[in-house]
């Protein structure tokens, strides 16, 4: 067969590339054999966001020769040259930011063990909408239903919850994942996952510590460039080892024999990882363009949650210490004193003495450094939202389900937290209800009872009297 001829005639980028049978599910050499004059310029003029490893094309090269390895391109041209199958996808590679509408034809002529097949391309600048919604029945179905599910009124948590389970069993995986990553904080938590019921294989929280941002951080680099990573054999397992053989050991440590990763990235934004484990490997084709599509829309939907979460982080956050503001501390009280699900209640007003005369005599630098260094003392007691700033000096502590002397406990280990640092002094007060609806008198009390001792406290240091400050 005339491959040049062949390529010749077809309109938009092509080129036949020839496949070295090994065996059952395992290959050698993938070569591009020739190219159309459209292919070729694609190598030695690239598209503008496209870097190639080298500018000249040579016949017969390996594709490696252009491209950094790519598992997904090796099994679609393996599954054209070698199966004999159709294979179309559209993706986005991480190392272009481009997106490919990619087709692979078989090609009938076969020289011993080498296969061949014919690889046509389309670049698009920005996704296209009709390409991405060309897909199966079956699979428009399971992202419809993800869509539904994700614009259904409810927990969003609960609902990715849902959404992973499906995953899974699309899958028909043991494990399926979805792991979010902080690349300020370098940290990563488990959004959700689900399992089927009879694997071995050990929730994430087992692995999450310290150390396992830098196993997340290493994946861009296994994927190399590529929009996932699928490993389905012992063959594609062997390239995970080579290019990352710390994760390879804890993957296959943990159990897991094949895995499909695809990275959550929107807008330029890694916002973490999803991948099912041990998954029917005879259904890859159909998972990779599954998630494709949905990964797409997850990303978006993580990317606003995300968004909401912080833009209520700073709605709801005192930014100079940290800790919860006058606002939040409203809001909570107002649902306290409508719950029925918290039986008791303790407020801790602490009010820090000497503020108005380090900020006279000192400056408000100064100032701000006590008011930090008043709200470290009382992390070091409570949890960070427990804590309100209710005014410039006054912070507010809210515990329900505790005993009154619990309460009073809590009170003396703040005073001696305070102690470590350099100028603050609180003035505490405290009050009690066992019952948390009757949270505004605990605040009443817990307020006259502070101002009581601070008044006793300027007795002993008129000095530092002043009158009651907002910073």
């Amino acid at each position: 067969m005339d491959f040049q001829s062949f390529v010749d005639n077809i309109p938009t980028a092509a080129c036949v590339v020839s496949v070295e049978k090994l065996g059952e599910d395992n290959y050698g050499k993938i070569r591009i054999v020739t190219g159309n004059p459209s292919y070729i310029d694609s190598i030695e003029k690239p598209y503008e966001n496209v870097t190639m490893l080298t500018k000249k094309f040579i016949p017969n090269s390996e594709y490696t020769n252009y491209l950094n390895r790519d598992l997904n391109f090796e099994d679609a041209c393996y599954n054209a040259a070698v199966k004999k199958k159709v294979l179309h996808s559209y993706a986005h590679p991480a190392r272009f930011d481009v997106w490919f509408n990619m087709t692979f034809l078989p090609l009938l002529p076969e020289d011993g063990s080498i296969c061949y097949c014919v690889y046509i391309m389309e670049i698009n600048f920005v996704p296209d909408a009709k390409r991405m919604s060309s897909i199966s029945a079956d699979i428009a179905s399971a992202v419809l239903e993800t869509c539904i599910k994700l614009r259904s009124p409810g927990n969003f948590k609960e609902t990715m919850a849902s959404i992973c389970k499906d995953i899974r069993a699309q899958c028909e995986s043991e494990h399926c994942c979805i792991l979010m990553m902080d690349t300020e904080k370098r940290s990563c938590s488990v959004l959700c996952e689900a399992f089927s019921q009879d694997t071995k294989l050990l929730p994430m929280d087992r692995y999450l510590d310290d150390k396992f941002y830098d196993i997340a951080d290493s994946w861009k680099d296994t994927i190399a460039g590529s929009n996932c990573l699928i490993v389905k054999n012992s063959h594609e397992m062997g390239v995970v080892k080579e290019r990352n053989p710390a994760w390879y050991h804890s993957i296959t440590n943990a159990g897991g024999k094949n895995i499909v990763l695809f990275p959550l990235e929107f807008k330029g934004e890694l916002l973490g990882y999803i991948w099912t484990i041990n998954f029917r490997a005879e259904n890859a084709g159909t998972i990779k363009e599954t998630l494709e599509l949905t990964t797409f829309i997850l990303a978006s939907e993580l990317y606003s949650y995300r968004m909401i979460d912080k833009l209520h982080i700073l709605s709801s956050t005192d930014m100079l210490t940290g800790v919860m503001n006058r606002n939040e501390m409203n809001n909570y009280v107002d649902a306290l004193a409508k719950s029925a699900s918290v039986k008791t209640v303790g407020i801790l007003f602490a009010d820090l003495n000497g503020l108005k005369t380090i900020n006279d005599s000192e400056g408000h630098i100064a100032g701000d450094r006590m008011l930090k260094n008043a709200a470290n003392a009382m992390r070091d007691v409570f949890a960070i939202h427990q804590i309100f700033r209710a005014g410039g000096d006054e912070f507010v502590v809210v515990l329900t389900d505790i005993t009154e002397n619990e309460l009073y406990e809590k009170a003396k280990k703040l005073k001696n937290a305070s102690e470590k640092y350099e100028n603050v002094v609180f003035a505490v007060g405290t009050g009690y209800e066992n019952d948390v609806r009757n949270v505004r008198e605990a605040l009443h009390n817990a307020d006259e009872r502070m101002y009581a001792n601070k008044k006793h406290y300027y007795e002993l240091h008129p000095e530092k009297k002043r009158g009651r400050s907002a910073t």
